[in-house]
């Protein structure tokens, strides 16, 4: 591939938003969750949704062509996307900063500053502009996550607490850890909960 591009980590966002509209600059952080969410929920994801997924997030569509991005490598990429789900649900840190060290070592490189096809300076952590796309995606997603484990001190993601929910989300913001994906979910847990203290109360 050739534009293997990553930027800092955006904003925390919840789960993949759905929609259409390209995003602007480079949140590996959002991709992650985006891809990963997908991929779970489709196994067999089309390598045409994927392709959908990585223009949203940046990557540019010249550089998504069939040659440029096969059915293989459509195959490589869903599982690094599982590979990655897997490791949004680990709510300890130790371990979550082992996986991630891991990966790092297996997918990454020296760090370095990379300009192209008229973005920004922005930073590269994978082996080349060579890499496949599943190392690149590996690479972005573990540095991504490592800076937040880094800046949080703990473990700031994980899969949705809300009973028949298994989304994953991403919480970067300030405050207490969160459990849900979205605040429908966290209304819906307490509506539930209040409904059954009431019954329990009477």
């Amino acid at each position: 591939m050739q534009t293997n591009t990553e930027h800092g980590i955006g904003e925390g966002v919840s789960a993949g938003t759905g929609d259409a509209a390209p995003r602007h600059g480079f949140r590996p952080a959002e991709r992650l969750i985006d891809l990963a969410n997908a991929v779970r929920a489709a196994p067999d994801l089309p390598r045409a949704a994927l392709v959908e997924l990585l223009v949203r997030h940046g990557e540019s569509p010249d550089e998504l062509t069939e040659q440029a991005f096969s059915e293989r490598d459509a195959g490589e990429l869903r599982g690094a996307a599982a590979q990655m789900a897997e490791l949004l649900t680990e709510a300890d840190t130790d371990r979550a900063a082992l996986a991630l060290n891991a990966l790092l070592a297996a997918c990454g490189a020296r760090p370095r500053l990379s300009r192209h096809d008229g973005h920004p300076w922005h930073l590269h952590v994978d082996r080349g502009d060579d890499a496949g796309w599943a190392d690149w995606f590996l690479a972005s997603s573990a540095l991504a996550l490592a800076q937040i484990l880094t800046e949080h001190g703990r473990v700031s993601w994980g899969e949705c607490a809300a009973s028949g929910c298994t989304t994953l989300y991403l919480g970067t913001g300030p405050g207490s850890a969160r459990r849900y994906c979205s605040s429908a979910c966290a209304t819906r847990e307490r509506v539930a909960a209040h409904r059954r203290r009431k019954k329990a109360g009477k």
